[in-house]
């Protein structure tokens, strides 16, 4: 990327950048964020490979696929690279055309791809077939080497978890459970909610300490307030009991 920003002035170039970089920081927490700073870089650098594939993941990130699909294409066109074929065609199954996405997954361009490419194509894929209500067909799409091998790869625990969830989505709960449990084994990252998939399937309920922390504060509270009211009651009462005491005084005393 920074080699390809060196096209630009150097003026240019640095704030491109610093729209990027903001992308990058917000795309996971704040995807609307930082579609924000991807629409500024891509005004200032629109003929820029790098700028329009970073505004295709922050538009793809907001769900607004049609937008994302343009600018992967676009960066397509620049760089003649398939690297984004498979998020191009999940692009499609956003835009509600599973069938387009199982045409890309079926292209030459997939030959091209290496292995994470392959298996990302593999997982669109699978998407494809769950949209179209193919539940046993997406299941059969996900059985791979890539699935059986007992390494871990960057993509195991994500392959293994969506083999769990259309596992279960098919009323294998047993089988779910299993590969709900070997993908909290390959997820290193915390990448997927394998491990609360598996916990829920197991009936184990998790209490947030917080809010536990939060309903104690509360009891203190209310008991605290409970005591300041009991000391204003006292204190009221120790006041009416010196008037009353010397309002009885004995009629002597007033002579």
């Amino acid at each position: 990327m920074r080699q390809e920003l060196q096209s630009l002035p150097k003026t240019l170039a640095e704030d491109v950048a610093k729209n990027l970089v903001m992308v990058a920081r917000l795309i996971d927490e704040d995807p609307e964020g930082a579609y924000g700073y991807s629409r500024v870089a891509l005004r200032l650098a629109s003929r820029v490979a790098a700028v329009r594939e970073a505004a295709g993941f922050a538009a793809y990130a907001s769900q607004k696929y049609s937008e994302a699909l343009a600018e992967f294409r676009a960066a397509r066109r620049m760089t003649g690279n398939v690297d984004l074929w498979p998020v191009m065609a999940d692009c499609e199954r956003g835009l509600g055309r599973p069938e387009k996405a199982l045409d890309m997954a079926g292209a030459p361009e997939v030959h091209k791809l290496d292995k994470a490419g392959q298996v990302e194509m593999r997982l669109v894929a699978a998407g494809a077939r769950r949209d179209m209500g193919q539940l046993d067909a997406a299941i059969v799409t996900l059985q791979s080497p890539e699935l059986a091998s007992g390494s871990v790869q960057p993509w195991t625990a994500r392959l293994r978890y969506a083999y769990a969830d259309a596992l279960l989505a098919a009323g294998r709960d047993s089988e779910a459970r299993e590969w709900f449990a070997k993908a909290v084994e390959a997820d290193r990252d915390g990448s997927t909610d394998a491990s609360d998939r598996l916990a829920e399937l197991d009936g184990v309920e998790f209490t947030d300490a917080l809010d536990e922390g939060g309903a104690n504060d509360e009891t203190d509270e209310n008991a605290e307030n409970d005591e300041n009211a009991e000391n204003d009651e006292n204190a009221e009462t120790d006041e009416n009991g010196v008037t009353g005491e010397s309002g009885n005084a004995d009629p002597a005393d007033k002579d």
